[in-house]
């Protein structure tokens, strides 16, 4: 038996949507990252772009276990010496609730030229529950680990 190894004409792209709304931030952008790379797909290759488009909507309502809301912190440099900025994770939610979402989705893609591709072309975020991909249907995508002790109580 040979080892399969896609090629461009064996790539198929899909459209899904998530919705956001009370789902744990880490366990959705794990799954989300999952789907975007492709690793879902039985025909998943490490250098070709294999995922599928994902709309991730009601950005504004994720969850944050714990204590996170108020301890988490992001990190920027300005470049200069002495000038690192620090971000409380509550404010960047309060103004740019898309920017939690690609942020967890970022820190668990790879850090290579295809990583940034599948972060810039493939995931789209929205605070709230309309977008403008409705001409693409894009298909419902439910995770049943993302819902946390719901979906395990159920």
């Amino acid at each position: 038996m040979k080892t399969f190894s896609a090629t461009p004409a064996d790539i198929d792209h899909k459209w899904y949507v998530v919705d956001a709304d009370g789902m744990v931030l880490g366990r959705l952008a794990s799954e989300v990252a999952k789907v975007i790379r492709g690793k879902h797909k039985p025909s998943f290759t490490p250098h070709m772009d294999t995922g599928d488009f994902v709309i991730v909507i009601n950005a504004a309502k994720v969850r944050l276990t714990g204590r996170k809301a108020e301890q988490k912190m992001y990190f920027h440099h300005t470049g200069y010496m002495g000038h690192e900025r620090f971000t409380a994770v509550r404010t960047v939610k309060a103004k740019h609730p898309e920017r939690v979402i690609e942020h967890a989705v970022h820190g668990m893609l790879p850090k290579t030229a295809l990583g940034r591709t599948h972060l810039r072309r493939k995931l789209r975020v929205f605070a709230g529950a309309e977008h403008p991909h409705v001409a693409q249907q894009p298909t419902p995508l439910v995770f049943a680990a993302a819902r946390g002790r719901m979906a395990r109580a159920g």
